[in-house]
């Protein structure tokens, strides 16, 4: 039997990302975000939704760029740092051994240890109530060679180990189930009958 829940924990598990943001390597900071997703596919678009006190903030909003990145099991200590201490206290990036890479189309710079990298542009910004939506045009993405096939040349997300957070905890992911359509495609039939 199913229960009443409360309406703030919806849609579990999410992306547990690293977004960098910045002009210049002074001001270079990380936010840990779970309030993410793509929301369009032409143009590429996707969200962050931060609370306006947070330090990162201020930034993403005067620059109007950021950087998300995927974060993977060998960053999660890092990623649960930067989500509880704020980069008004700490250099970040200093703190947590991760390096700050020039991106190629924005300012903010890229994390060097993060399988894949998504350069936004602010478009809009939406006041929600305890965050503001991000809306951004994802103008580049750069992924680590480590994790490309060189025979197919298809990014492998499971090498990567990515986590995702849920409720307050993180989860590294499991093993594929199936390709976009498995469930439907027909069945071979064995030779000879």
């Amino acid at each position: 039997m199913k229960q009443n829940w409360k309406p703030g924990t919806v849609l579990y598990p999410l992306p547990a990302v690293l977004v960098s943001c910045g002009a210049t390597p002074e001001e270079y900071n990380m936010l840990t975000v779970a309030w993410t997703g793509t929301v369009c596919t032409t143009p590429p678009m996707c969200y962050i939704s931060v609370r306006p006190e947070r330090h990162s903030y201020a930034v993403i909003r005067r620059t109007g760029e950021f950087v998300i990145n995927l974060t993977t099991r060998s960053m999660a200590r890092a990623t649960d740092w930067c989500g509880v201490r704020s980069g008004r206290d700490f250099d970040k990036f200093r703190e947590t051994g991760l390096t700050p890479v020039p991106a190629e189309r924005v300012a903010a710079p890229l994390i060097a240890e993060a399988p894949v990298s998504i350069e936004c542009r602010v478009r809009q910004v939406l006041p929600l109530g305890t965050h503001d939506m991000f809306l951004a045009e994802v103008v580049n993405v750069q992924a680590d060679e480590a994790y490309i096939d060189p025979a197919t040349g298809r990014f492998c997300l499971e090498r990567a180990e990515p986590i995702v957070y849920s409720h307050g905890e993180y989860f590294a992911l499991g093993d594929a189930l199936g390709r976009f359509g498995w469930s439907v495609r027909r069945k071979r039939r064995k030779q000879g009958r």
